[in-house]
């Protein structure tokens, strides 16, 4: 696998270099990340199960996908490339939220990451990479909720941290898009 370079940010996002990836983790530094939702009409989450040959959380659970931009590439195109690379669906992306966290890894790795959290509805199915998933499923929300209490050990740690602002800022996703569309009917 070829390196692969992520941008070191501040608190505030403000990039303040780059480093490869699997460095950075090891270090735990803080760095820019993509982390996107996929829900159906039925407002179900699409969920992965991360490849079991992954370097971290292999054969866990965790949102629709995930990733680092590029050094000089924008967060949704990242999300949007990430989207396709590891589930083969080409969507548009809407930013939701950002968010911060310092999560450290079964392995010894840690997840410091400034993330940019997008969302979109759609049934397309998705066409898995092996390399990255090794399936997926829809759950609802209240689903998903009472699984991360039954057996919390199934998830990413950054989905189980993520997740709790999901069901409101789906919520307002909903709300926003039904107002758009109401005020161009």
């Amino acid at each position: 696998m070829a390196a692969i370079e992520v941008i070191l940010v501040d608190r505030d996002d403000r990039a303040t270099g780059k480093m490869e990836k699997l460095e950075v983790h090891e270090k735990g530094l803080l760095h820019r990340a993509v982390t996107v939702y996929v829900f159906n009409s039925a407002h179900q989450l699409l969920l992965q199960q991360r490849a079991s040959g992954k370097y971290h959380c292999g054969g866990l659970w965790s949102n629709t996908t995930c990733g680092h931009p590029y050094p000089q590439e924008s967060t949704r195109h990242a999300a949007e490339r990430r989207l396709f690379e590891e589930m083969g669906m080409q969507l548009t992306l809407e930013p939701v939220f950002e968010l911060s966290y310092n999560l450290p890894l079964s392995n010894g790795l840690t997840e410091h990451e400034y993330g940019h959290v997008y969302f979109t509805i759609s049934d397309q199915q998705p066409q898995l990479n092996p390399e990255e998933a090794d399936a997926w499923r829809y759950a609802s929300l209240a689903d998903i909720q009472a699984e991360i209490q039954q057996e919390p050990e199934r998830f990413t740690p950054w989905f189980l941290h993520t997740f709790a602002r999901i069901p409101d800022e789906f919520t307002r996703f909903i709300d926003k898009a039904n107002t758009v569309h109401s005020v161009d009917a």
